[in-house]
């Protein structure tokens, strides 16, 4: 008979005989998912038993405890007891309870794990009381036995090879031990080292966390010594922040093989894409200072010098463009020159003396010719010169859209969108066609806009350096007051030999350094900070900080928000204190809004990729009494977690966005969402969606820039319906966002990748058209046009590199570029968020062999978009003539009587007619056909398509070739080809075969 109720057994607890109480405890165990509610209370009973060590049965009694708690859903008791149990505990046991306590201890092994990873002190030392429950304190036995059922787990799980499990929760509980031994008893190591990058990669936010897997991932790759595991340990330094590893590194494949020195190049090209210009020259300067190296470094400084002196005055010296000022320029320009040699060679002719007739071993000059390679790419030289040769020899921008747009400007701020539009559109081409055509025209930008119109030329001659100053001669200051020409232009032409430079100073920083101390009027002096800014990004160099905190200090409003911008630029990512506090102690001093814009930018660039090490200053800016701070504090967030997907960072940015007062922070909430989540585009237009339907037009704005920046290039369908609904909005600025982000999304894209991208170019042209339309839209669909042909629709935005990483200059890009809102020459710099669609391979020479790519794509699904068509004069036609009834009635009749008489003379000359057609029919051929009617014969539709040739179903590419990202998958060597890529296609840009 089965049993109703547990009350009897539970009277039995208050027995004082131990083995009634065993008896009791035995059988309410058997019963307790049944009778759970009853036993609960008497769970102090219980609980009185467990305590009691003289009783037996004390273990059972915790665990039965613990069953009741589990069904009272308090969960952290359950977990208590069950860990009393101790190996009355069955792991092994297949029940919902198990299984529930167990996923609870890795919950609260993993809590306590982080808490405790947290309080670890500078010097290394653990703090064990991380805990305000001393039952859970490292030296508390309840602690031992919760990690002794975490490490069955990880037994568990290494017992069924679920290696990719046990490296999960290894992370979540940082048991670093463990992650490492994942990785080395796996099956497929290489499979899981792959795997655990990609995870350390993308979903680690801690700095500190990752760079201590990183280095796990960096001994386990030494320990393989295979020489294709130096890509992917150089990676791993340059998260690190180690160039003194990396340069090692690459020395140590430099003195191997021809093979492995190839493997350096791609490093090299690797690194140059990924790291910053600091880290760059610290592993330069690391490999100079190599002790097996440094022969060979002194032997290409000499033979540099020796090049420099032999040398003639005529030789060196450039050709300038032709100016009013005509030998002026030239001398100018010569000095300038001088100035910049004289600092280079400052800062390399530092080689001990060597004889110049010393010989050269074999050795030595192979050597010597791999080291020259590998300073070459680590420079930025062959890249940059690569990709200047493929934008210039593969331009499509089209001028006759240009010739378009121009025709329909009437007013000053089109004017200056449509200069703009062609810096974008021909970005790094160094086509100034355009501009040469329409001097005239160009001619009416005043002030301002002629500042703007100079920038624009350091984003057509992007990475043109080696003629940079030759090109921009007549737009640079000639004496310290920049009296001697416009300082609108002079202020513009600094700006563009930044844009030009940018990210890749080299000697031009101690160019523009000069031109920033000697300069005195507005516009240079603001030109100069920014050019100098972008010339020195990244470096951290102190002495660049320190002039543009003086042109900061001098509380210029023009010069004080381009002194923000800039030591934002050159402090970029670094986190410094000292730039934090010098920038927010300014910004609440000042009364000037645009020197506190500027600064609110440069407090973001200075905390780029520091994610968790921002918080603080992140929560002291966003309660600021200042709307400007705030939304620096959002645009810290954006830059701080940018590309991480960081849920608190979307959690504050989603909380700011519908809870703050004022419009500019509400509007830069929502947009820091597309830096935060960009690596996963196809979140943000779900996530955005109902902000695009808000009343409010600056969270509308947000939403669609979020969308442009986190789907930009993509052409996602999502994200272009999205937009397509903010097109026709009521609010002028709202559609300018939409038009920008919307090209931003369909950039390079064609009628077969994109179909809707004809319909949005037919939609942009019409609003430029329209004489009724607001002119903040208008000036959107002219940005939009230049973005969407940008470098000669041969360059695409992307703020990641093919390796998984941020990219750092793209980010930095498009957060500047938000603010032309405010000032139209920082739409600019859009420029540096712009990366080349180019598939380039090289040999070990760094040669581009001529050989071909198979693209198994047919030819017309990646083709260049169509250009503009001319429009055909419509000719007038003759307009039929009004027939009255009465006159239709009339000639039909005559034509019936003249009918009638045709059909009588038919009759009487009938039997003759025939004969004579049956003798000719026979000799009759088609020369008797009318001339005319042979020419308007069309074939029909059937016989066209038999002639017409069907379209192939792949394409050869001639190296270097257009490959846009949607493309890559498609894309091979032929199998015929001699050559073999060391990584794949798809992860890089530059490939040495």
């Amino acid at each position: 008979m089965a049993l109703t109720s547990a009350a009897g057994l539970v009277s039995l607890l208050d027995d004082k005989g131990s083995d009634v109480k065993a008896f009791a405890l035995k059988r309410l165990y058997d019963m307790v998912d049944e009778f759970w509610a009853e036993i609960s209370e008497a769970v102090m009973k219980i609980e009185i038993l467990h305590e009691d060590s003289n009783f037996e049965y004390n273990k059972l009694a915790a665990l039965l405890v613990s069953k009741v708690y589990y069904h009272l859903a308090v969960y952290d008791d359950a977990l208590h007891y069950a860990l009393c149990a101790e190996e009355l505990f069955d792991l092994n046991a297949n029940t919902e309870f198990v299984e529930t306590i167990i996923a609870k201890c890795i919950d609260k092994y993993t809590a306590l794990r982080t808490a405790q990873d947290q309080l670890v002190d500078s010097s290394g030392s653990v703090v064990t009381e991380y805990s305000d429950d001393s039952t859970w304190s490292v030296t508390s036995p309840t602690y031992k036995r919760l990690e002794h059922v975490v490490n069955k787990m990880f037994d568990r799980c290494f017992d069924h090879k679920q290696y990719k499990q046990a490296l999960g929760i290894a992370i979540e509980t940082r048991r670093l031990d463990i992650f490492e031994k994942a990785i080395i008893s796996s099956d497929d190591q290489e499979g899981m080292l792959r795997y655990a990058f990609r995870v350390v990669l993308t979903l680690i936010d801690s700095v500190r966390l990752r760079n201590r897997l990183l280095k796990i991932l960096v001994s386990v790759y030494m320990n393989r010594a295979l020489p294709s595991d130096a890509v992917n340990v150089c990676q791993c330094l340059v998260l690190m922040d180690d160039p003194q590893a990396t340069a090692d590194t690459l020395e140590h494949l430099l003195l191997q093989s021809q093979e492995a020195a190839v493997t350096a190049y791609q490093i090299g090209f690797d690194l140059y894409e990924n790291a910053t210009q600091n880290f760059l020259q610290r592993v330069s300067a690391s490999l100079a200072r190599s002790s097996k190296l440094s022969h060979v470094m002194n032997l290409i400084e000499r033979d540099k010098n020796a090049a420099k002196s032999s040398k003639t005055p005529e030789g060196s010296a450039c050709t300038t463009v032709e100016t009013t000022d005509g030998d002026k320029n030239k001398s100018d320009n010569k000095e300038a020159e001088e100035a910049v040699e004289t600092a280079l060679a400052s800062e390399t002719n530092k080689e001990a003396e060597i004889p110049a007739d010393e010989p050269l071993s074999e050795l030595d000059k192979e050597i010597k010719n791999r080291l020259m390679h590998l300073v070459s790419i680590l420079s930025g030289d062959k890249v940059i010169e690569l990709h200047l040769q493929f934008l210039i020899r593969n331009n499509k921008a089209d001028l006759r859209l240009l010739e378009r747009i121009r025709d329909e400007v009437r007013h000053s701020v089109t004017h200056n969108a449509t200069v703009i539009a062609n810096g974008i559109m021909h970005c790094g081409t160094t086509s100034d066609q355009f501009l040469r055509d329409h001097l005239n025209w160009l001619g009416k930008a005043v002030n301002w806009a002629k500042f703007t119109a100079t920038a624009t030329l350091g984003v057509i001659h992007k990475g043109h350096e080696k003629e940079a100053l030759r090109l921009m001669s007549a737009y640079l200051p000639k004496d310290a007051s920049g009296s001697s020409g416009s300082v609108y232009t002079e202020g513009g032409g600094l700006f563009a030999l930044g844009l030009i430079h940018a990210n890749h100073g080299g000697t031009m920083t101690e160019y523009l350094l000069n031109q920033c101390k000697e300069a005195t009027a507005e516009p240079v002096r603001h030109g100069a900070c920014l050019g100098l800014g972008l010339a020195a990004m990244g470096t951290g160099r102190e002495d660049v900080y320190d002039q543009i905190k003086l042109n900061l200090y001098q509380d210029d409003a023009i010069t004080g928000e381009a002194a923000g911008i800039g030591i934002g630029l050159v402090m970029l990512g670094t986190g410094s204190t000292r730039a934090i506090e010098d920038l927010l102690g300014y910004a609440k001093e000042t009364a000037h809004e645009k020197i506190i814009r500027g600064v609110a930018l440069g407090i973001a660039l200075v905390m780029y990729g520091r994610v968790e090490e921002a918080d603080e200053l992140i929560d002291n800016l966003i309660i600021d009494n200042d709307p400007i701070l705030r939304w620096s504090g959002m645009a810290t967030i954006a830059m701080a977690y940018c590309g991480t997907g960081n849920n608190q960072a979307v959690k504050r940015l989603l909380h700011a966005a519908v809870s703050d007062t004022n419009d500019d922070v509400r509007r830069w909430a929502v947009t820091a969402l597309g830096f935060v989540l960009f690596k996963n585009p196809e979140q943000v237009p779900s996530l955005v969606s109902l902000l695009v339907e808000s009343y409010h037009p600056h969270l509308r704005y947000g939403a669609a820039m979020a969308v442009g920046i986190a789907c930009a290039g993509t052409a996602l369908k999502e994200a272009v319906s999205l937009l397509e609904t903010l097109h026709e909005g009521t609010v002028p600025f709202v559609r300018q966002g939409a038009l920008i982000a919307n090209a931003m999304v369909l950039i390079q894209q064609n009628a077969v990748t994109s179909p809707k991208s004809v319909d949005f170019r037919q939609k942009l042209l019409k609003i430029i058209g329209d004489r009724h339309e607001d002119l903040l839209a208008k000036f959107g669909a002219i940005i939009a046009c230049g973005i969407l042909d940008a470098g000669g629709c041969n360059m695409t935005i992307s703020l990641q590199t093919r390796t998984g990483n941020a990219n750092m200059a793209a980010a930095v890009g498009l957060l500047i570029f938000q603010n032309f809102w405010f000032w139209h020459p920082l739409t600019n710099f859009i420029s540096l968020a712009f990366t080349p669609t180019a598939l380039i391979a090289l040999n070990k020479d760094l040669n581009m062999p001529k050989i071909q790519f198979r693209s198994n794509a047919k030819p017309s699904t990646f083709a260049y978009p169509q250009p503009l068509q001319q429009e055909k004069e419509k000719k007038r036609e003759k307009v039929e003539t009004a027939i009255l009834s009465i006159t239709a009635k009339q000639r039909k009749k005559e034509a019936d009587r003249k009918q009638h008489k045709e059909q009588q003379q038919s009759t009487t000359t009938g039997g003759a007619q025939t004969r004579k057609d049956s003798q000719t029919k026979e000799v009759k051929m088609d020369i008797d056909t009318p001339l005319e009617t042979v020419k308007e014969e069309k074939p029909s539709a059937s016989s066209t398509e038999t002639k017409e040739e069907k379209e192939p179903n792949f394409s050869l590419l001639n190296n270097p070739a257009r490959v846009m990202r949607s493309q890559q998958r498609y894309v091979t060597l032929p199998e015929s080809s001699r050559y073999v890529t060391l990584k794949p296609i798809s992860q890089v840009c530059t490939q040495i075969i």
